[in-house]
């Protein structure tokens, strides 16, 4: 038994998470016709904080673990200054585990070998037309960013323990759909589905051991108009 704490960035959760998504069974989509992407779930370390109103920071240098989210450039055409996970459309010959890594590289500098990949969630199927495949990477601690500002305004690192909070999922019913809106509450934000759909997956299948699904809850307008 390791000394760390559960959510340490740690060997000891780096295994937890990786047996546990061993057992998960992760669902492609069928739809031939869907663009496909992905987005890289990235472990690290808090180090010195989310850097969001509503996380405390740490006083100096920490090894909980942590998730990378970002903040799209303003300038970007599509879904500017929008909660995002590192990712982006697959390129031609390119597999999915290929591309969260590549995207990984582009938009915050950091380099992974795929020795690194423990695995992958559901895919989500968005408004939009997308297919997106959750890629689980290993991180680990000290990992040094250059975030790309043409396409990121800002990278943050949300600790693990912010998405078991008791409030979190927050569920929204909307008229359009027999299914809610899904958030997650980080800090005073609030982050919407598709990118909050599978961060509450992590959660669950990775970080809680359950075979939750994800699949079928609605996004709002402003993420895929």
């Amino acid at each position: 038994m390791s000394d760390d704490t559960p959510y340490t960035c740690s060997e000891y959760f780096r295994d937890e998470v990786k047996a546990n998504l061993g057992k998960f069974n992760s669902i492609e989509a069928a739809d031939p016709q869907l663009r496909r992407a992905s987005v890289a779930l990235v472990i690290a370390d808090v180090g010195l904080g989310a850097d969001i109103e509503g996380i405390n920071n740490p006083k100096e240098w920490s090894s909980d673990s942590a998730i990378f989210l970002t903040r799209r450039s303003a300038s970007l055409r599509n879904h500017p200054g929008q909660w995002a996970l590192p990712g982006g459309k697959l390129e031609a010959g390119e597999t999915d585990v290929e591309c969260a890594l590549r995207e990984l590289e582009e938009e915050v500098g950091v380099v992974i070998s795929p020795e690194n990949v423990l695995g992958s969630l559901d895919d989500f199927v968005t408004r939009s037309g997308f297919s997106m495949k959750p890629i689980v990477i290993w991180g680990g601690k000290g990992l040094e960013t250059q975030i790309n500002l043409d396409e990121v305004a800002s990278l943050h690192r949300i600790p693990v323990s912010e998405f078991l909070r008791p409030d979190a999922p927050r569920l929204t019913k909307v008229d359009t759909s027999k299914f809610p809106v899904l958030r997650m509450p980080v800090g005073k934000e609030f982050i919407a589905a598709p990118t909050a759909a599978i961060l509450y997956q992590f959660r669950e299948v990775c970080v809680l051991g359950r075979p939750t699904r994800v699949a079928h809850f609605e996004q709002p307008r402003f993420a895929w108009e």
